[in-house]
């Protein structure tokens, strides 16, 4: 009965351990390509003068990275606070063959103490996506930068350049300070969605902007602008020397156009050549006299024939011979009236 009363025991305490254990929280770090990343893990009460040490894999003698008796190994460097119960152990220089998994270990007699880590390292470089902004010296602009809803009570901040590692040490304006220079920051938790403006713009200014977003765990979250910044007599330049190339452009292009609407109205080329032969056939009809002789033909051609219309009413039978003379009288009055009417287009 004792016996199996340990082995229930036994059996208890190890199903506990196994559920701590699966509990336990993994430590989530990122960091930089070629920058630093800190590793931070803390150990319980009563442990504080025990051996700490950072491991990959099995945690074999091998793999041991760095321990809490020497400070510095390689690209790794430890510290141990013992007031706070928490050692960090800081990976120099990384690059992509350090992402992966790790292990915090406490040495102690019987089986080490171990807390997962997972490394992620990213390039240090921003973003695939910029706002591109353009401006003029001596003047203003805003810069735009939306964030998550969660981040609405981070600090915010922008700086130059396109590198995410340094972007908050060397920031030109944070949401701390909201007024720097001639750089002022306003934060809209409603549109979530910060301005940074900045004045006096001069040619310097022109360049690359990271918006960032600060967070307490993995990395801040960033997003690119890029700003030019352009010499103002150019734009005056252009809006003087524009106008003056098109302006001759305009004027030719109007002086085709009135030309054509002249010609349309003069009836073309083809009845321009059916006038001339009217033109051509009146006057040689009329002896080759002028235009304005046979209007005084015709005044007199009307004349005679209204004397003879009017004796037509008295007389009812006339000759055959009058009667050909004023049927020829019409006829050369028509042909007269088309060349009057193609010398006015003439004229025109």
């Amino acid at each position: 009965m004792e016996m199996w009363r340990r082995q229930n025991l036994l059996f208890i305490t190890c199903i506990a351990l196994i559920c701590v254990a699966s509990t336990a929280a993994v430590i989530h770090v990122s960091g930089y390509e070629g920058r630093d990343v800190n590793v931070s893990c803390s150990y319980g009460e009563g442990y504080e003068s025990y051996e700490k040490y950072l491991c990959r894999n099995d945690c074999g003698d091998s793999d041991v990275l760095i321990t809490t008796t020497e400070a510095k190994k390689n690209k790794y460097s430890i510290y141990d606070d013992k007031k706070r119960r928490v050692f960090t152990t800081t990976i120099s220089d990384l690059s992509s063959v350090d992402a992966g998994k790790y292990w915090c270990g406490v040495t102690r007699t019987g089986k080490d103490i171990y807390t997962e880590v997972r490394l992620e390292v990213v390039p240090d470089s921003c973003c695939d996506r910029s706002t591109n902004i353009q401006s003029y010296e001596g003047g203003s602009v805003s810069i735009s930068c939306s964030y998550e809803s969660e981040d609405q009570n981070n600090l915010k901040y922008i700086c130059r350049g396109k590198q995410p590692s340094t972007c908050l040490q060397q920031a030109l304006i944070t949401s701390d300070n909201k007024r720097k220079g001639r750089f002022r920051l306003t934060d809209d938790k409603e549109s979530r969605k910060f301005t940074v403006n900045i004045t006096s713009l001069t040619q310097e200014d022109s360049g690359s902007y990271l918006c960032g977003v600060h967070r307490n765990t993995g990395l801040d979250v960033f997003s690119a602008a890029e700003l030019e910044v352009k010499d103002p007599s150019l734009f005056h330049s252009v809006v003087f020397i524009v106008p003056a190339v098109l302006l001759p452009i305009l004027i030719f292009a109007l002086v085709i156009v009135c030309k054509y609407k002249c010609y349309k109205e003069q009836g073309g080329g083809v009845n321009m050549n059916r006038n001339e032969t009217k033109a051509a056939d009146a006057e040689e009809a009329m002896g080759g006299a002028d235009i304005y002789e046979n209007q005084e033909v015709v005044a007199g051609s009307m004349k005679g024939s209204s004397k003879k219309q009017s004796t037509s009413h008295q007389y009812v039978d006339t000759g055959g011979d009058q009667q050909d003379s004023i049927y020829q009288n019409f006829n050369i009055t028509d042909d007269i009236y088309c060349n009057e009417f193609y010398s006015k287009g003439e004229k025109r």
